[in-house]
């Protein structure tokens, strides 16, 4: 590593790393938060227990599929009139958070469904046949029983969302993949390109790793 690639890596680095950690963080508690109230609207609304309405599950299914099935560089695009509008500056750390953001919650809502339907449907018609309100199932009987496949997919929403946010370097909106575009690519700096496969390897592995801990320890 010459002393040119050691100082790009000194200036931008650190910053890369903040604003990616920035639009991951941002993204996936927007995501998991609203894509498991989806999903569990849907679960709901799909399960023959509960307020099950065929019509409108296809419909409410059909325009997740169709948000979740847009390419994220599209999506990008498609969003940076938007983001102008709302941000002066569609290209920054704020920007991309905003367009992850999007793009994950239809993806959790779907993994928060499956969750959801993997509950054996014993525990919950002996919930129903308690007498329970479903305020109370949701809290004491759905969200307990459905919490380590929950993990699972916030970790899966986490890397899909890590691997997301380099793309967002194509367009200069900052993080680590811009860091790659900027200086590996376009001034043939391969060490760096190489630094940053190994940070986002690394940070997968460690995600991972802290998402299999806690679903062991809240599976039963």
């Amino acid at each position: 590593m010459n002393a040119e690639t050691l100082s790009i890596l000194q200036e931008n680095l650190p910053k890369a790393l903040f604003d990616t950690f920035y639009m991951v963080a941002i993204s996936t508690i927007v995501g998991v938060l609203f894509g498991t109230f989806i999903g569990l609207g849907l679960y709901l609304i799909n399960h023959p227990l509960f307020s099950r309405n065929p019509i409108i599950y296809r419909i409410s299914g059909f325009l997740v599929n169709a948000l979740r099935s847009l390419p994220f560089l599209i999506l990008l695009v498609v969003l940076i009139p938007l983001l102008t509008l709302l941000l002066g500056d569609p290209y920054t750390p704020t920007g991309g958070a905003i367009a992850l953001s999007i793009i994950s919650i239809p993806f959790y809502a779907r993994l928060a469904e499956g969750s959801f339907a993997d509950i054996p449907n014993g525990v919950i018609e002996s919930a129903v046949a308690s007498g329970a309100k479903i305020s109370l199932i949701i809290h004491e009987v759905i969200i307990p029983e459905s919490l380590p496949a929950l993990i699972r997919g916030t970790v899966l929403t986490i890397i899909s969302l890590l691997g997301y946010s380099a793309m967002v370097g194509t367009i200069g909106a900052g993080g680590i993949g811009d860091l790659a575009i900027q200086y590996g690519y376009y001034r043939y700096e391969t060490v760096i390109l190489i630094i940053v496969i190994m940070i986002l390897v690394i940070l997968v592995q460690l995600i991972q790793w802290i998402g299999d801990i806690l679903a062991d320890y809240y599976t039963k």
